[in-house]
């Protein structure tokens, strides 16, 4: 059998970086590593392409060609999703759906005809031999979590690299914790399976003799939720780093526990990360509480920012406003701590209850959600559940607010100057052409045609006679100031 695996499009969002991409000549920030998962879970006797409809359109020749058309996405993609389903089910063609978007809201897509729900590894072997027999069920369920020492080799000699900012690799799956709001738990499982350190390898080996150098994102939802796992495979990419020269710079996600464990910081900064994404979520201790986010409780949140600054991570934080212990007051408070702890890249949205979480449970027995929502983006600047302390209107209008304070050319070129007092640069590597070419397009594009132009040569002066060792790091933050200041004018009106 035939079978087209498609990534459906992103719409413009926070993290697409639509504004920064052209710096880079790149298509997408991001290849949808999902599908390259499962590509080698088929039979050698199904015929497999790919398709992500981010980098080039998907032909009607393509879905023609499929007996059966395979859709991962997340809720955010919604729209494009069933525009992709309607086109498939035109041609008459078996659509297969999966990924976190069919886990948790398979009822948003009525024209689907099976729906995996859940991770694929236990699952999609039934699911793949029904097909071929032509009695396939409309909905199967992971009844248990898989193994990831078993998950095979991600098809990334598939991948079309040269059309990604970053590449994308998976060290884990599940979180430790229960925070109200999230659905990780409820997809993956609050035990952290974790790969060995040999596949971690092994997958990092392939990109590298593919020839990437540079970005690679971890995609976990929490790299240490297994504190222990985390540093025994670290031990084993220090070495693999130092003897290519350091040829990847990491990023990943994690819990603000991470300032608590200086081994860790040590071994993740040996290891060349530069960046971490941390959910602090808010600076109100009432409602880091309410919300179950203890592990955000145990330290001081902006002393706990600035350790792992020093220890050579950017932070970017994750930040919600719609708490029920939230006032007007919220705006303000958040405003300040983001921009005391330098916190350049601070994902701001209202509080969305997804499907399936504990909140989206506790709003709808209180009768505070509205069913009307289809946006699924919390940066978007809507909200699907009824405020306690404060309108919805009043809720979203501090939000753009809030956005357009923190993003405002001045405050955001303001928090890097901040960021900079801290963050001790410790990543190892060599510039590449790829960088050279995007800060020589950065030159004209902003220093010469934006509005901001003058921040941005002030920033490159400032640091090029304080803190040369920052200077790359600055035109870094420059460039995505381009998208995040746009993207926050957009919002704002």
């Amino acid at each position: 059998m035939k079978a087209l695996l498609v990534y459906p499009k992103c719409p413009p969002t926070f993290w697409e970086f639509g504004g920064a991409l052209p710096f880079v000549r790149k298509e997408a920030a991001f290849p949808p590593l999902g599908i390259f998962t499962i590509a080698p879970m088929f039979p050698e006797t199904w015929e497999i392409k790919l398709v992500d409809i981010n980098i080039e359109p998907l032909a009607d020749e393509l879905i023609q060609w499929a007996d059966v058309v395979f859709v991962s996405a997340m809720l955010i993609q919604l729209q494009n999703v069933n525009e992709v389903i309607k086109r498939c089910k035109d041609f008459r063609k078996i659509v297969v759906g999966g990924g976190p978007a069919f886990t948790t809201a398979p009822e948003k897509f009525p024209g689907v005809d099976h729906i995996l729900r859940g991770e694929a590894e236990n699952v999609l072997p039934t699911l793949l031999s029904d097909l071929e027999a032509g009695n396939a069920l409309p909905s199967y369920a992971c009844k248990k979590f898989p193994d990831l020492r078993e998950t095979p080799l991600p098809a990334l000699h598939l991948m079309e690299m040269e059309n990604y900012a970053t590449m994308s690799i998976q060290f884990c799956r599940g979180c430790p914790f229960k925070c109200e709001f999230c659905d990780v738990r409820k997809i993956f499982g609050g035990k952290v399976r974790t790969k060995t350190p040999a596949q971690m390898i092994a997958e990092l080996q392939v990109i590298y003799e593919r020839g990437w150098r540079g970005s690679v994102f971890i995609v976990d939802d929490n790299f240490i939720g297994n504190k222990a796992a985390a540093k025994k495979f670290l031990h084993v990419l220090i070495a693999w780093q130092k003897a290519r020269n350091y040829p990847f710079k990491f990023f990943s996600q994690v819990s603000i526990n991470l300032a608590n464990d200086e081994k860790l910081l040590q071994l993740m900064s040996e290891a060349n990360f530069h960046q971490v994404f941390i959910g602090i979520e808010t600076p109100s201790i009432e409602a880091l509480r309410a919300c179950g986010k203890h592990q955000n409780l145990a330290s001081d949140l902006a002393e706990s920012v600035r350790t792992i600054q020093q220890h050579g991570m950017k932070v970017m934080g994750g930040f919600i406003v719609g708490f029920d212990s939230d006032t007007p007051d919220i705006f303000e408070a958040m405003i300040d701590f983001i921009e005391i702890t330098g916190i350049v890249i601070a994902m701001v949205g209202p509080m969305i209850a997804l499907p399936e979480t504990d909140l989206d449970i506790r709003l709808k027995k209180e009768g505070r959600i509205d069913h009307e929502y289809e946006k699924w983006d919390n940066t978007f600047g809507d909200t699907n559940i009824v405020p306690k302390k404060m309108r919805k209107e009043d809720l979203l209008q501090g939000y753009r607010y809030l956005i357009k304070e923190l993003y405002s050319p001045e405050n955001y070129y303001g928090r890097i100057h901040t960021q900079f007092q801290t963050y001790q640069r410790t990543a190892k590597g060599t510039i590449s052409e790829r960088d050279t070419k995007a800060f020589l397009r950065s030159l004209w594009e902003i220093g010469v045609l934006s509005k901001q132009r003058w921040l941005y040569w002030k920033l490159l002066a400032k640091t090029a006679l304080t803190k040369p060792s920052l200077f790359s790091e600055a035109v870094t933050q420059s460039i995505f100031g381009e998208h995040f200041i746009s993207f926050a004018e957009r919002i704002a009106k």
